[in-house]
């Protein structure tokens, strides 16, 4: 499966190598690398060099390394979960700001809620309001915490229902990292999560009738109320 690494650029040579099997399906989600000692012998490297690529690997999201006598490095199923949290730290680092999370969202959750709308089945519009029905639940018990947690999963189901899983990865990266601002600028009460609800209810409502142009509307004046409130409450905490 694999060749010698090219001793110019060796460390860089086997991530390529055993990335490109990952990628071109060679080696499948589940399936386990060879050993380190058949790997070593296989690209002609050392001990090192191989353990340093495996790490990039890992830290990739590619493979998993399991300690162990039945461990090694098992390949992984490439989801999000890796670039989601490098805008977790990038976020929590103030290098986006919640003024750039809520221009990006303008300018695609509104579309992305139009394609959602448009494609959206019964199925899709049932799941849709059960979770609804759930943060309904939380808001009557003013359990702000689960309230936002389901909110979340609302937006995120958006994303699945465009079918595409680019707009799917978009929906995650961005609500699996939003709520810190909402905890520090915007916390739920009462009459904040009851106009959430009210915005959800019209976005359902109008999926229903396959209304793609509200839906889309209604969720673009709901990013920038949002956003102004917090923007409001960063101007109070900076005089």
């Amino acid at each position: 499966m694999f060749k010698k690494a090219k001793q110019s650029r060796v460390f860089q040579d086997i991530v390529e190598q055993i990335q490109d099997a990952i990628i071109n399906g060679k080696l499948e989600p589940g399936a386990k690398l060879p050993a380190e000692r058949e790997l070593k012998d296989m690209f002609n490297t050392s001990r090192g060099t191989l353990r340093e690529a495996l790490r990039v690997l890992e830290q990739k999201g590619l493979i998993e390394i399991k300690l162990g006598v039945s461990g090694g490095a098992i390949i992984k199923h490439m989801d999000a979960e890796p670039i989601v949290e490098s805008l977790a730290l990038l976020i929590r680092s103030g290098e986006v700001s919640l003024k750039h999370l809520s221009e990006f969202r303008i300018k695609i959750e509104g579309s992305l809620v139009e394609i959602a709308a448009s494609r959206a089945t019964k199925e899709d519009i049932k799941e849709l309001e059960i979770l609804f029905n759930k943060a309904k639940g939380y808001y009557e018990k003013d359990d702000w915490g689960n309230f936002l947690k389901t909110d979340e999963k609302m937006h995120m189901y958006i994303g699945t229902m465009t079918r595409n899983p680019v707009f799917q990865f978009v929906q995650k990266s961005i609500h699996d990292n939003i709520h810190q601002y909402y905890e520090e600028y915007l916390p739920m009460n009462k009459k904040r999560t009851l106009e959430n609800l009210t915005d959800f209810e019209k976005i359902i409502k109008a999926m229903k009738i396959n209304d793609s142009q509200t839906a889309s509307a209604t969720i673009i004046d709901h990013v920038k109320r949002f956003n102004d409130k917090m923007q409001e409450k960063i101007k109070l905490n900076t005089k």
